[in-house]
């Protein structure tokens, strides 16, 4: 199977104020060609809009970007009633959603909205239980059933079923849940904040090994590399420097680490970042990778 095209987007934090902000940043990312907007899901953050309302409006507001939560607070938001919420927006968004998921974090503050809080073990066996919700949800089959000590589904209806396209993508860092990645999941959402370049190959492998001992093809995995930073000459560091420093950086992620799409965080002045990422960094990855036999351009 050839490699997956590569693609790139933009992060739009969904901060409340000021009102309308979230919605003119889509519009650039959108109307820069972009493949993919995030935003991250924190519900219990006060400065916060919700996430998942906040996509369904922006899904409603653009016309070709794809949206993904980075990602989706499993603790607070119950896998079959998130797996029906995603199926709706990929339905009616001409399917450009991606349901990004994770065990959860900040466990205080997801226990005083009114979540379980979890230990690192009974996380990841969470997010395996749901994991197999959301798939028996998007079955299309006349009733699912699932038994978890988590999650359950004791005959329900699903439907209506999504395309097939929409897939769940980890935010995963520890070996298990990298194994659970290449094992069941469609793509992946690694930070640099958490996963630094040293780390970055090891995890590809532990992926790419659990994938085929799945029966799968590891080539069919999406890997999205978020990226903070900032693009500007003089100043220095792995993801800030100049347009150039940029592209040689992630056409070797692609070329020697197997990555196939990346999503800049900026550190500060976004518009202009973002711009800048989509009309100078973004053609110069694809101009270096054009003559690359084994890439697909997105």
């Amino acid at each position: 199977m050839p490699s997956l095209p590569v693609l790139f987007g933009a992060n739009v934090d969904p901060l409340a104020l000021p009102l309308g902000r979230s919605l003119e940043q889509a519009h650039l990312i959108d109307g820069l060609g972009l493949d993919l907007l995030t935003v991250q899901d924190h519900p219990y953050q006060p400065s916060f809009d919700d996430t998942w309302t906040l996509l369904t409006f922006l899904a409603a507001r653009t016309r070709n970007v794809t949206l993904v939560p980075t990602v989706s607070s499993l603790p607070l938001r119950p896998p079959a009633v998130l797996a029906k919420a995603a199926a709706t927006l990929d339905r009616l968004s001409g399917a450009r959603i991606q349901l990004g998921l994770g065990t959860g974090a900040f466990w205080e503050a997801v226990e005083a909205m009114g979540g379980p809080r979890r230990g690192p073990k009974e996380a990841v066996d969470a997010l395996e239980e749901a994991i197999d919700v959301v798939r028996a949800m998007w079955s299309g089959e006349r009733s699912a059933r699932v038994r978890g000590a988590h999650y359950r589904l004791a005959g329900v209806r699903p439907g209506p079923a999504p395309s097939p396209g929409l897939g769940i993508w980890l935010g995963a860092y520890g070996p298990r849940m990298l194994a659970l990645t290449g094992a069941r999941a469609d793509g992946w959402l690694p930070s640099y904040a958490y996963l630094g370049l040293d780390g970055l190959p090891a995890a590809v492998r532990r992926i790419d090994e659990a994938a085929a001992q799945a029966g799968r093809d590891p080539a069919s995995i999406r890997k999205i590399y978020n990226v903070s930073g900032v693009i500007e000459a003089g100043s220095t560091g792995p993801f800030r420097g100049p347009v150039d420093q940029w592209t040689d950086r992630l056409v070797e992620l692609v070329r020697t680490v197997g990555m196939n799409g990346f999503v800049l965080w900026p550190e500060r002045d976004h518009d202009q970042q973002i711009r800048t990422f989509a009309t100078e960094v973004v053609p110069a990855v694809r101009a270096a990778l054009a003559n690359d036999p084994t890439q697909i351009l997105g």
